[in-house]
């Protein structure tokens, strides 16, 4: 299978709380007139497919090229529901998001449909002086103390507000409360799940329909974990050489997520045997692959897909360049092989 590089043709989504930085920091056509809070790189849900930009695979879906290419593109990564495992974006906070959770994995279970576990992480782009995320629940804080707090227009005081800036990275596994604050832009890695439930909304009116926007507090409430403790998979690691650095930023079951580096000027063997999304940050470069008539070209603001299935491929960088290379764990072989202690085998 003659598998390339992919980029897609982004999705934008019009969203109360949008800006217009997708277009000014990140090169984004963004259509005009509307404040567009959603850019969708890679998806592949029910009612948003991404679609090849270029290539002989260009006007094919992203479940198209699932089927067609199968595991030529997604290699040994499990498929959810039948669906390519990631769902990757940029969100623009000109204002703050919703208070709001993702089904966890037991109410997706109870539920059924396109109700699917939702885990994500978020990377800072940018960030204005004062820019901050709400995450998880405050020590102490019950159920019943945040329906109080919701009564009370209030929701926000019972969750940590964390400032940020640009280059952190925090995980939001299911299960957390949240909010993307005003004034952030990031990119966002998820499972694919489009399915929130929104606890709070700060009175805002949808100028579409001159009404509030739906809110789904039971269903929250379902879902929030109120453990205060801190939240696994954020463990940093580092790896260096002469010429490129990787640092490990977020790893769980659904994607691991690491920020690369790599000076201007450096040609080298890709040497993967997995499918990787590369979510360019700066700088550019080219990938030359066996089926590729011309090297690939990729710049700040690229989402690229290198499917598992490339062949004589090698990355080429024409200024100094950093993209967040997204993976997805891969199920050993042996996890369920039962070990034996040396002192209960017999000869």
């Amino acid at each position: 299978m003659n598998v390339y590089p992919l980029v897609f043709k982004p999705i934008f989504k019009a969203k109360i709380w949008g800006g217009r930085r997708l277009e000014t920091n990140l090169g984004k056509a963004l259509p005009p007139g509307r404040p567009i809070g959603e850019s969708w790189e890679i998806a592949d849900l029910e009612d948003d497919q991404t679609v090849a930009r270029e290539g002989p695979a260009s006007g094919m879906t992203l479940r198209q090229l699932v089927g067609e290419w199968g595991t030529a593109l997604t290699g040994r990564a499990p498929l959810v529901d039948g669906r390519f495992p990631l769902l990757i974006k940029f969100l623009d906070a000109h204002d703050t998001l919703s208070v709001q959770v993702h089904p966890t994995a037991e109410v997706a279970a109870d539920m059924g449909g396109r109700v699917r576990v939702k885990h994500e992480a978020w990377y800072v782009l940018d960030s204005t002086q004062d820019g901050f995320i709400y995450r998880g629940v405050k020590s102490g804080v019950d159920a019943q103390g945040l329906r109080e707090a919701i009564a009370r227009g209030r929701p926000e005081a019972c969750m940590n507000r964390i400032a940020v800036c640009k280059g952190d990275c925090y995980y939001l596994p299911s299960g957390t409360l949240h909010a993307l604050g005003a004034g952030v832009m990031v990119a966002e890695v998820q499972t694919p799940s489009d399915v929130t439930y929104r606890l709070y909304d700060f009175d805002r009116i949808d100028a579409s329909t001159k009404k509030p926007r739906d809110l789904h507090v039971e269903q929250a409430l379902r879902c929030i974990s109120f453990d205060s403790g801190p939240i696994p998979g954020e463990a940093r690691s580092h790896v260096g050489s002469v010429w490129t650095t990787a640092t490990r930023l977020v790893t769980c079951d659904a994607f691991v997520i690491e920020r690369v580096r790599m000076i201007e000027g450096v040609e080298q063997v890709i040497a993967y045997d997995e499918m990787a999304i590369w979510i360019v940050l700066e700088g550019r470069g080219e990938i030359n692959c066996k089926a590729a008539r011309r090297p690939f070209a990729f710049a700040a603001g690229d989402t690229v897909m290198l499917p598992a299935g490339l062949e004589g491929e090698s990355v080429k960088t024409l200024e100094d360049c950093a993209w967040l290379e997204v993976t997805v764990p891969i199920r050993n072989d042996l996890a369920d092989y039962e070990r034996h202690d040396r002192a209960t085998i017999t000869r």
